[in-house]
């Protein structure tokens, strides 16, 4: 019986046989799963089985179902679900080599919509798919997550894109090789700065400023630094640069410990809803389609747990394809909008999705690619990453661009992951970069990093 048809009311307490199973279809596709070279899945039972992980209570799946339509929903779950997929995925977790080393999971994340793959993987059931139990471990601040990973409290975590660059070369802790599964989102920042500094749009005013972002490892960071420089200022002499957790960023823009932040969203658009900030420039703005959090675990993680470390890789690969296809983004903010995860106003998180939103200065906006979930680790993502690190004093020696990328950016894996879910697999190793107008050639990075005028050698 498909999900699509108002029975929650009247079902029968015990629909199946054995009691573990919410209909008799459900019970004879569950047997029919777990006996080697199975033929096929029923797709009503696969729509019932992610609606009810999804939605565990009868009321709230048909509230779910008037709000969006069931034509809706069910698109949504066949976008990211195809039954052929499916069917590889249970072939190849039952063949020989397909056994999964660890099954019981702990991953960390920040409570940001940059998290969406990550985060929805859990309730939309991606991750039992695959056979994983994960505890998503809600983590308060960019450091912790760093040292839960040395101190392997978490198996494998959401990171901003750089740290695991960072980590991998023992800069700011000692050396822990790390690897990226997945970019978890590009975009999906903004600088916002109080609603007092309305009439300083222009950088040059900023002379002095305190300005927020979540950790010196960041996207945030190095596009902060650039848009600065890119306007004369300085910004180890002229303004005062504050690693602030993101939770904590509104709270001190309201208390006027910072004049704004370039941070992660909801916080630039919860500033807004709160009245305490505007949105200044989208980092879209900056550069469009600029990484900002991946997925990654250390390389010992990898090592001893291959399939494990490949079963998660397609489950958050699988959430991915789901969150970036523009349909599924106000069903995406109503999944991670609750306190278990971000915490926020599903209306601030669904603005920042959907990429129509208010800016703080009298206009609603809308720029669809605000925040989108392109997967994929592309070298010269990891490239221009390590040149700004370079650039400002966080590397100090000579460094060898292309082989620390192709190392921790596991671009082959995705791409061999992308084709055995059934999704498009992009071609090459670079995607072309632009930021604030001036290309990006990951080739000559070494010149690249030394060709600005503000930059700093040693830190």
């Amino acid at each position: 019986m498909s999900i699509f048809r108002p029975y929650d009311a009247d079902r029968p307490a015990v629909a199946c046989s054995c009691g573990h199973h919410a209909s008799a279809a459900e019970h004879a596709a569950a047997e029919t799963a777990i006996t080697p070279g199975v033929e096929e899945l029923s797709n009503d039972v696969i729509e019932e089985s992610l609606l009810r992980a999804m939605f565990p209570q009868a009321s709230v799946r048909r509230d779910f179902l008037r709000a969006v339509g069931a034509n809706t929903a069910r698109a949504a779950i066949a976008s990211v679900l195809p039954l052929g997929a499916l069917q590889a995925m249970a072939q190849e977790r039952t063949g020989a080599n397909g056994a999964l080393e660890k099954t019981d999971l702990k991953i960390g994340f920040i409570a940001i919509t940059c998290a969406a793959p990550l985060i929805m993987a859990d309730p939309l059931g991606f991750y039992r798919k695959q056979g994983l139990n994960v505890t998503l471990n809600k983590t308060a601040g960019w450091a912790l997550i760093r040292d839960k990973i040395v101190n392997k409290e978490h198996d494998a975590s959401h990171f901003l894109s750089p740290m695991p660059l960072a980590m991998s070369m023992g800069l700011g802790a000692n050396p822990l090789p790390m690897r990226v599964a997945t970019i978890q989102n590009i975009n999906g920042q903004a600088i916002t700065l109080h609603v007092k500094h309305k009439d300083k749009r222009d950088p040059k005013q900023w002379k002095g400023f305190k300005l927020a972002i979540p950790f010196e490892y960041s996207m945030h960071n190095f596009l902060l630094r650039y848009y600065l420089a890119e306007h004369g200022l300085d910004p180890d002499r002229d303004v005062q640069l504050r690693v602030t957790p993101p939770p904590e960023m509104v709270a001190n823009l309201r208390a006027g410990n910072i004049d704004g932040f370039l941070g992660p969203d909801p916080f630039n658009q919860r500033a807004v809803y709160d009245e305490v900030g505007f949105i200044h420039i989208l980092s879209k703005e900056i550069w469009d389609g600029h990484p900002c959090c991946a997925f990654g675990a250390p390389d010992e993680f990898v090592k001893q747990n291959p399939n494990t470390f490949a079963a998660l890789f397609r489950a958050v690969l699988t959430a991915a394809a789901m969150a970036r296809d523009p349909a599924n983004r106000a069903l995406v903010a109503k999944v991670i909008s609750p306190a278990a995860y971000l915490n926020q106003p599903e209306t601030v998180v669904q603005q920042v999705l959907t990429g129509k939103f208010a800016d703080g200065l009298g206009n609603v906006r809308n720029v669809p690619g605000r925040a989108d979930f392109d997967p994929v680790p592309w070298q010269s993502m990891g490239v221009w990453i390590l040149t700004q690190m370079k650039r400002w004093g966080y590397i100090k020696d000579d460094v060898d661009y292309q082989a620390i990328t192709e190392k921790v950016f596991l671009l082959t894996d995705a791409k061999k992951h992308m084709k055995e879910l059934g999704q498009t697999v992009p071609a090459g190793v670079n995607k072309p970069i632009s930021v604030m107008g001036k290309a990006f050639d990951p080739s000559k990075a070494a010149a690249y990093a030394d060709s600005f005028a503000i930059k700093r050698s040693s830190r």
